[in-house]
């Protein structure tokens, strides 16, 4: 088997080295000042990689100014281009950033533009020793997948094959791959076959976690926690992200807790009782060790005891967790479910105070999913699965989906909430007249 490993300019990526923790700076490229402090405090919170969002032109030239900041404060930690829709940005970026991220479903509209625009950003990054990250999303897939394939797992397997292939024609190999949802058992399914396709072809590329739009607090950990470490546990993963809508350093504790507890898993220790250091060890620690069991389908339910900082978790909060677990895992629907991004440069609105709100007003809900996300790029796509979605359409206007389909758009941002509250009460009020 040839296990490659990814060089982002010193940093290693794959089999053989310690999982590395990543995050997103959610600020604007353009503000460098803001820009630089996030990245500085995500460098000594234990940050491996740094991403930033890089839509056009001008936010290249700031992720130049940003790192060159960066390097002369001694934090040599490395900055990822993260493109979408923009194959010429993609190939600018690749002589200023580390790594560049692209997503196939939107690199260029052409299919075959899109694979002479993908040689041309391999050519370079092997000219300046860039890596690159090759990132699919459950919900930008492209019709021609998922008319073939569907909205699945397999039909992301392929659509990431396709980009492996092409890479490997060009004789490039520096290469981390993701294939990112929203929907726990997706990504785990996804990832999985994957490695098994990976595996046959006799070549295994380092992989990228993490569940995509994984919501905040409690939820958001407990998602993140039960994907990864169904997948580290096996063997599978190379770097991960936790992705919350919070404080971007809110991630890098996270992370580390779930590789410490997944360390421990594969070492053998026995977790019939969680002794945890505060409630994040908890959540994370439990997740961990009964996430993989539920995914797999090899478990049903299950009990546990636990203790943060010696002293004994209430049954109350116990089963609060194991309702959430089991809603992450989708085994048992208890609550409403919600899809929200971390927020990033495109976000123009305090996405986290947004989705708190939504949160609050829609918490008596059972069975729906609600999106709320930052901007169209990704918006639309990543909120397939839900029923409602309060998308960031511009400075100052959302646009408001009921499943794919915006009934809604370019509403005033102080409308937004309530309008979207309405509209879920008033179609919960015509479901239950026509039942």
């Amino acid at each position: 088997m040839r296990y490659i490993v990814a060089n982002v300019k010193g940093t290693l990526i794959g089999h053989g080295y310690p999982v590395l923790l990543q995050s997103m700076t959610n600020c604007s490229t353009n503000d460098i000042d803001a820009a630089v402090e996030q990245c500085t405090a995500l460098a000594g919170a234990g940050a491996g990689l740094i991403r930033l969002t890089t839509q056009g032109e001008r936010e290249v030239e700031s992720l130049g100014k940003i790192k060159a900041i960066l390097r002369s404060r001694g934090i040599d930690t490395p900055l990822v281009a993260d493109i979408h829709f923009r194959s010429d940005v993609a190939i600018l970026a690749a002589s200023v950033a580390d790594k560049v991220r692209i997503n196939p479903g939107n690199f260029a509209r052409d299919p075959q533009k899109a694979r002479t625009e993908f040689a041309r950003l391999l050519k370079i990054c092997k000219e300046r020793g860039t890596a690159v990250r090759i990132g699919i999303n459950h919900g930008s897939l492209g019709s021609r997948i998922t008319e073939t394939y569907g909205n699945t797992p397999q039909g992301m397997m392929e659509a990431m094959w396709e980009w492996v292939e092409m890479a490997e024609k060009e004789n490039f190999d520096n290469l981390v791959l993701s294939l990112k949802a929203s929907s726990v058992p997706v990504m785990t399914a996804a990832y999985a076959l994957l490695q098994e396709r990976m595996e046959a072809h006799g070549t295994v590329y380092p992989l990228h976690l993490g569940v995509t739009e994984a919501g905040n607090a409690d939820m958001g950990r407990i998602k993140s926690a039960a994907g990864i470490a169904a997948l580290l546990t096996k063997g599978i993963g190379d770097t991960i992200r936790v992705s919350l809508t919070e404080s971007p350093v809110n991630e890098i504790p996270a992370a580390a807790k779930i590789v410490k507890h997944c360390d421990r898993l594969l070492s053998g220790v026995s977790y019939a009782h969680i002794d945890a250091e505060d409630h994040e060890d908890f959540i994370i620690g439990a997740a961990c060790a009964y996430g993989p069991g539920l995914l797999a389908r090899e478990i049903d339910d299950f009990s546990l005891s636990a203790t943060v900082g010696g002293r004994a978790v209430s049954p109350e909060d116990l089963e609060h967790f194991k309702n959430d677990l089991l809603q992450a895992t989708r085994r048992r629907i208890t609550q409403c479910e919600y899809v929200a991004c971390p927020g990033c440069g495109r976000t123009l609105y305090d996405i986290e105070k947004v989705f708190n709100e939504v949160k609050k007003r829609t918490s008596h809900l059972k069975g729906v999913t609600i999106a709320v996300m930052g901007c169209i790029v990704n918006g639309p796509g990543e909120m397939a699965d839900a029923d409602y979605g309060y998308i960031g359409a511009g400075r100052g206007t959302v646009s408001i989906y009921r499943k794919q389909t915006p009934v809604m758009q370019r509403i005033p941002q102080e409308e937004a909430i309530e309008r979207l509250v309405e509209l879920i009460e008033q179609d919960r009020r015509l479901s239950d007249e026509t039942v």
